[in-house]
């Protein structure tokens, strides 16, 4: 039954030989937990030794340890716990526990680094009378050591001398390793001259350690001599020394250098498979794809066929290097009899595909995917998902995460937060609020979670929802990151809780996190659009003096806000402040100065503005003409406005409404009623919505034009839209009539004007 896994019938097997009083035998009990281990089912195997305790059956020893041993050698969170369980168990039912026990938990315990649980058996341990082996020791420095623990490592290092036993060769590694690790090099190489001390025979494995630590270190001259002085003791450096030192000078970007290490590592040790990995992999991130490839023929010349991992080091690189076609073809080029892709490889391509807009071929390798019998992570769906996102196809991208959701794949916090960050990007702002809360269904959410939330609501016009959800992160103790203060602190201002963000500046800078351009940006933008401009002046200068390099939005905040309240000179001169910078202010920053320029009737210096703008070969949009337009028709320089208008139409642009109602007032306004009739007639055509006072300056322009009928009409249009016609207007139109003989007409246009004279002297009265 154990064999077949039919784990429910077991324990009503069990207790039918309970109540019959007896059990089974030990061997029945080892070989129950064994079958279990031997198919990686240990949960069951725990689960089956409490059902024997549950109907009072004594499991066998071996089936304890068997359990305990299977445990520590598959890591998962839980282990521990069930572990010291059995463990305790076993003493209850009074089995000699041994060193080797022990020293299997402390392992596991210091490993996971439960420090202090660890520490707790070792107590327990000398409390029982036993001897700690050498083997024990060994154990304690290695496990303390990894997880930074150095000085309790130190601290067992000594205790072995005292407790009468000598540090043998892993002793004396192992603290090497945890001194070179944690950058202690001086104490390493105190303590390897120590060990070399009346050693005839070197230890290889003390000098690999020394190596990597040297190399490590960057102190690459040292590590040399190091091998040299092996080779003189009569012991040959191995390949793991040479492949230790290749992969410090890969992390160091030495390539070149590395390369030489290569060619003379052939007079000491043959390079292995490793070996040529670590060298694709460094030339493939150094950009020299073509030496990477030529090292992949060097290993098939030294008779050595890649494996997955050389592949998949390629592919990733080639991907990331921007040459897919490449990475297609190397992935095309693969032998499946020798060398089959896994998900590694698929996961690689997959993302590289995508990123380069290729989402369908994408998709054609996850369905290759699937019948290679590989199962595809959460990596290959967020990659699919964003990916199909950024094509702006994101119906696509929903069905993926469908798909996902029918294959009973579990998305990570990583997918969740990549889908909902695209979709509050392709503006569906519900369903962001949605996945949201599927993300505190599944998950804790953590601080990007919330970034992303945050930044898609201000974008979609939430920013007031910033302040409670910036409390409930603090809340669920969100340590913040650059990101989230930035995105936070970008909420605030854009809520109009600027103060709130300057606070949340000061705490950014007192937890130690440097605040970037975009957090300065944000802040200073926000103070500039309350007219606080001294303070957003003086934060500019902040910046400044702590060397953040300021780009042409923060500066072109500080241009609108001085521009907005008229103070100019201090616009001009934040902008030649820019360029003496080597900032060249895009067209945002012109449109601020000209809008300033314009609002304070500076027309003239506008114009100059405009040329200066041309001759930076910066080139004026839409909102650049309608600026100077509004500004010409401001000062009644119309027909100087006309010209913009034309020359605009000339670039293919599409005038706004405000444009459009400006242009048609004042070429009425200059008795240009011609041009002004084809505009308005556009316009409308275009979809526009007139408003009063463009009804009012057309059926003015058309009358003093003489031309009383089309006047009219327009009157009825305007009466019509349930638009004010002013009184000035009707007199205008009342006038033109008489001339033109439409008496009918005039008398409508005459009761109109008693109509609205009454009203007006009831309003007053009342």
């Amino acid at each position: 039954m154990a064999r077949c896994n039919r784990f429910d019938r077991i324990e009503h097997i069990l207790e039918e030989m309970s109540l019959a009083g007896f059990g089974p035998t030990f061997e029945t009990s080892l070989e129950l937990v064994s079958t279990s281990v031997k198919s990686q089912r240990l949960r069951e195997a725990f689960d089956l030794i409490q059902t024997m305790r549950k109907f009072k059956i004594r499991p066998a020893f071996s089936a304890y340890t068997t359990l305990i041993g299977a445990l520590a050698g598959a890591h998962k969170p839980e282990h521990p716990h069930l572990m010291l369980t059995l463990f305790q168990q076993m003493q209850e039912l009074g089995y000699e526990v041994t060193v080797h026990l022990f020293t299997t938990l402390i392992r596991v315990f210091a490993r996971d680094g439960h420090v202090d649980a660890a520490l707790s058996l070792l107590d327990e341990m000398k409390s029982n009378s036993f001897d700690a082996d050498i083997v024990l020791y060994n154990v304690c420095i290695d496990c303390f050591g990894k997880v930074g623990k150095v000085d309790m490592a130190w601290k067992f290092f000594h205790e072995i001398k005292t407790h009468g036993l000598k540090p043998d060769d892993v002793s004396y590694t192992s603290m090497l390793g945890v001194l070179c690790k944690a950058g202690k090099m001086d104490e390493a190489i105190e303590l390897f001259e120590q060990m070399e001390i009346n050693k005839a025979v070197p230890c290889a494995y003390a000098y690999n350690t020394m190596i990597m630590g040297y190399g490590n270190a960057g102190r690459f001259d040292e590590a040399y001599g190091l091998l040299e002085r092996q080779r003189l003791k009569g012991s040959i450096p191995s390949v793991i020394a040479y492949n230790s030192l290749l992969t410090c000078l890969g992390k160091k970007g030495k390539v070149d250098e590395a390369l030489k290490i290569f060619n003379e590592m052939k007079k000491d040790a043959m390079p292995n498979l490793p070996t040529y990995n670590i060298l694709v992999d460094m030339l493939s991130r150094a950009g020299k794809l073509d030496s990477a490839l030529e090292i992949q023929t060097d290993m098939k010349e030294s008779g050595l066929v890649p494996n997955v991992m050389t592949v998949n080091i390629m592919i990733d690189r080639l991907c990331k290097a921007n040459k897919v076609e490449e990475a297609c073809s190397v992935f095309r080029s693969m032998d499946r009899k020798i060398c089959g892709p896994n998900k590694f490889t698929f996961c690689s391509l997959i993302d590289g595909l995508g990123r380069h807009g290729r989402v369908d071929d994408a998709y054609k390798l996850y369905e290759e995917m699937l019948d290679c019998n590989e199962t595809p992570d959460a990596i290959v769906f967020t990659s699919l998902i964003r990916n199909f996102f950024r094509a702006g196809r994101k119906e696509d991208g929903h069905k993926i995460y469908k798909e996902m959701t029918r294959k009973g794949a579990s998305p990570d916090l990583t997918l969740l937060n990549t889908y909902m960050d695209c979709v509050f990007k392709a503006g569906e702002t519900e369903k962001g609020r949605a996945l949201f809360e599927e993300i505190k269904d599944r998950f804790t959410p953590d601080a990007r979670s919330y970034s992303i939330l945050i930044h898609g609501l201000i974008k979609a016009g939430f920013a007031r929802e910033t302040h409670e959800l910036f409390y409930a992160m603090k809340e669920q103790g969100c340590v913040l990151d650059t990101l989230a203060y930035n995105t936070v602190i970008d909420g605030f201002c854009k809520s109009g809780k600027v103060n709130k963000a300057y606070q949340l500046l000061e705490e950014m800078k007192s937890k130690g996190h440097q605040p970037t351009v975009v957090t300065y940006g944000s802040v200073i933008d926000g103070l500039a659009k309350i007219d606080r401009l001294d303070e957003a002046y003086m934060l500019f200068e902040e910046a400044k003096s702590v060397n953040v390099e300021l780009n042409v939005v923060v500066y072109s905040s500080l241009v609108d806000g001085f521009g907005k309240v008229g103070r100019i000179d201090e616009a001009y001169l934040i902008i030649e402040e820019m360029m003496q910078n080597k900032l060249n202010p895009n067209i945002q920053t012109w449109n601020c100065l000209l809008d300033a320029l314009v609002k304070a009737e500076e027309i003239d210096e506008a114009l100059v503005c405009w040329n200066s703008i041309k001759e930076l070969k910066c080139i004026p949009n839409i909102i650049s003409y309608s600026i100077i337009i509004n500004g010409l028709c401001r000062v009644r320089k119309f027909n100087k406005a006309f010209v913009f208008w034309q020359e605009m139409q000339k670039q293919g642009m599409k005038p706004n409404g405000i444009t459009y109602l400006t242009m048609i007032s004042g070429l009425a306004k200059a008795g240009n009623i011609y041009e002004a009739d084809k505009l308005f007639e556009r316009f409308k055509l275009n979809g526009g919505v007139p408003d009063s006072a463009c009804y009012n300056t057309m059926i003015e322009g058309l009358s003093l034009a003489n031309k009383a009928s089309d006047a009219y009409r327009l009157f009825e249009e305007t009466r019509l839209k349930g638009c004010c016609i002013y009184t000035k207007t009707c007199v205008v139109l009342l006038d033109a009539l008489h001339k033109a003989e439409c008496l009918e007409q005039a008398a409508v246009v005459g009761a109109v004007l008693r109509e609205a004279a009454k009203s007006q002297h009831a309003s007053r009265a009342f």
